[in-house]
């Protein structure tokens, strides 16, 4: 066993020890799902940035510009622009109702608004698309160990998705917000040491320059190969409605936590989105020819940094792919548990069944995460497919029903089905995700096309559904 397979192994036994001391603590639904509505700026700062920095943040961005160059900035950039979004407008407005109805979940927020049927179909819909999510995250687990160790691919997605599941399950939010603190101090000193060294044993900008490929606009900002500015219709939506992230929202002690801590989160992405790119870019410096240009990002730590550095550098990694990878476990676990089994189910549960419910949901997503993981081939090709499906599924309803309380249900349902059959066929008939026509555009497009037509078509006798 090599010093940095070693360091990450002991690392993630930190993490596990961690996360099951603070675990102890909780034994409550309302502990577990909102962190007892305590969550402080740093700390929900702290969680939220760690949820947003995971595999496609850091493998999968570092991947798109070994292969499209500085356009690449998009990726990351675009989710930093979704979650100012989400701080300054829709945070701080969903909170305050959170608070005053005691929602935990985006399936309580949908049903007070649209009704119960509206909750179900959204909850069924995270569970596809958000186990697609986590298999990314637990993918690039998995190339990072292949490349420092040679572990095979099953190996690492058992090994990133056991620790996740271990730590998250014993105190859900709570146990997370703390354990992502620590992850993102790991990740902030990696990225830290490893961008500055690389630039300067890769022979800085000339040598760049001379490995690049050619043929391409690959220093070009807003658009260059598939990458560009054309990520905001993919990305954007989905950080502004991720239920993962207004779920970390509701756990906030008040508005002003939301405003700073979620804002100062998405400013600190719009910096961090240069630095897995330039990585990705500088590892041509040292292998042209990636086969797979997902392995950009451990290649280049390997070859650049020194072992001791490295090893930080790849710590830094396997902490963003974790910490990503509990925040899809929380959607899960919560979704299953509150919107499904509580309501649907066992209306009349106790807090300890729905707790012992969202602990052996985090447990079977997890197991089902580690097993989509393996099949699936790549980093970004899993997480398109949550993106799509989030953002033009929530989108129009979440933002519509915070500003009006005409529309009920059927405009919901109409723009929920709209956006997910528009994607899909899409998809299936080859429409290029290049572009700003592009599918996911046309889809958010024909979801808020449905929601008013419904609207106007209902108008004479609509009435909101719910108060």
């Amino acid at each position: 066993m090599n010093l940095t397979l070693l360091t990450l192994l002991t690392y993630s036994v930190g993490l596990v020890l961690i996360g099951l001391w603070i675990g102890r603590r909780v034994g409550t639904t309302g502990a577990f799902f909102v962190a007892g509505r305590q969550l402080g700026p740093v700390l929900l700062f702290s969680t939220v940035l760690a949820a947003n920095i995971g595999a496609g943040s850091t493998v999968g961005a570092a991947g798109l510009g070994y292969r499209d160059g500085l356009s690449a900035w998009w990726w990351v950039g675009s989710a930093g622009i979704g979650t100012l979004v989400l701080a300054i407008w829709i945070g701080p407005r969903i909170w305050r109702i959170a608070q005053a109805k005691n929602l935990y979940t985006v399936g309580d927020y949908l049903e007070l608004r649209y009704g119960k049927s509206v909750r179900a179909v959204i909850a069924i819909l995270l569970w596809i698309g958000t186990l697609a999510i986590l298999a990314g995250q637990l993918i690039a687990v998995a190339w990072v160990l292949n490349v420092v160790a040679g572990v095979p691919k099953l190996v690492g997605c058992l090994i990133g998705g056991g620790v996740m599941t271990i730590y998250f399950t014993a105190g859900g939010l709570l146990t997370s917000a703390w354990v992502n603190l620590v992850e993102l101090v790991v990740l902030v000193l990696g990225f830290a040491i490893a961008v500055p060294w690389v630039v300067m044993d890769a022979g800085g900008w000339s040598a760049l320059q001379a490995a690049a490929p050619t043929g391409q606009d690959y220093f070009g900002f807003w658009e260059g190969g598939r990458s560009g500015w054309v990520y905001l219709a993919l990305l954007a939506p989905a950080f502004v409605v991720s239920p993962g992230l207004l779920q970390k929202v509701y756990g906030a002690k008040d508005e002003r936590t939301v405003r700073w801590g979620v804002g100062v989160s998405g400013a600190a992405l719009l910096v961090f989105a240069l630095f897995p790119p330039l990585l990705g870019m500088f590892a041509r410096v040292y292998d042209p020819g990636l086969a797979n240009p997902e392995l950009a990002l451990p290649t280049v730590l390997m070859a650049g940094l020194p072992v001791a550095l490295g090893g930080i550098g790849l710590a830094a990694v396997f902490s963003a792919e974790i910490s990503s990878a509990d925040a899809i476990l929380f959607m899960l676990s919560t979704s299953l548990s509150e919107d499904l089994y509580r309501r649907f189910v066992r209306p009349n549960a106790s807090d300890i069944q729905v707790l012992r419910v969202a602990r052996g949901a985090a447990i079977g997503g997890g197991a089902l995460g580690i097993g989509l993981a393996i099949v699936l081939p790549s980093v970004i090709g899993s997480l398109s497919i949550f993106y799509s499906l989030l953002g033009v599924s929530l989108f129009v309803p979440i933002v519509a029903g915070l500003y009006t309380r005409r529309p009920g249900v059927p405009e919901a349902m109409a723009a929920i089905m709209g956006g997910v059959v528009v994607a899909v066929a899409l998809r299936l008939i080859g429409v290029s995700a290049a572009g700003f026509w592009n599918v996911y555009t046309w889809a958010l497009l024909a979801s808020g096309v449905m929601f008013v037509t419904v609207f106007l078509m209902r108008r004479p006798s609509t009435a909101s559904s719910k108060p």
